[in-house]
């Protein structure tokens, strides 16, 4: 990206040098030595990563669970309790949970029903909340196989044809359609 005087300059952006003068908003049509004799900089930027599975772009988030340690190495307590800090795995495993428990709920009252006045819960239903758990329990299972960091991402690359066209979910998104 293009700087000056440290500040980005954005294309098809008009932007004023330390001597006042305005430059067009086509400066992005000048040649690189057009921009550098007006005091630009070029600096290449930040390279990219997904937050969800980096912290930045060389360091991966930890797919395991890791014990908490201070700075010399003594393990963090909490009430007298090691604090664990919670890794990939763990964290989409409880998301996982919380998906589940968000299908399971809109069905949740054909259970009390059942419960409470001994109504048949329909066999869509009961189809369905069934397949909710197995979708659940696998979905959990692909997440506590994996071993390698490229692996855990893969879960969330949805299947594509040859021209690039999504042809299902990604397997960590692989939930049963709602009737």
């Amino acid at each position: 990206m293009w700087t000056y005087n440290g500040k980005r300059i954005r294309e098809g952006r008009s932007w004023k040098d330390s001597d006042g003068i305005t430059h067009p908003t086509s400066w992005g049509r000048w040649s690189d030595a057009e921009k550098t004799s007006k005091g630009m900089v070029w600096v290449d930027p930040a390279p990219s990563f997904d937050n969800r599975f980096w912290w930045d772009a060389s360091t991966p988030k930890a797919l395991e669970d890791v014990n908490a340690v201070d700075e010399d190495g003594n393990p963090v307590l909490e009430d007298g309790e090691q604090v664990v800090i919670l890794g990939l795995k763990s964290q989409a495993i409880a998301l996982v949970k919380t998906q589940a428990a968000g299908l399971l709920a809109p069905t949740d009252w054909y259970v009390t029903r059942k419960a409470e006045t001994d109504v048949a819960i329909p066999s869509e239903i009961l189809t369905y909340r069934q397949s909710v758990r197995e979708a659940s329990g696998a979905i959990e299972a692909s997440i506590s196989g994996v071993t390698t960091h490229e692996a855990f991402i893969a879960l969330y690359d949805a299947p594509v044809d040859a021209e690039g066209i999504p042809t299902g979910n990604a397997p960590i998104n692989n939930w049963p359609e709602v009737d």
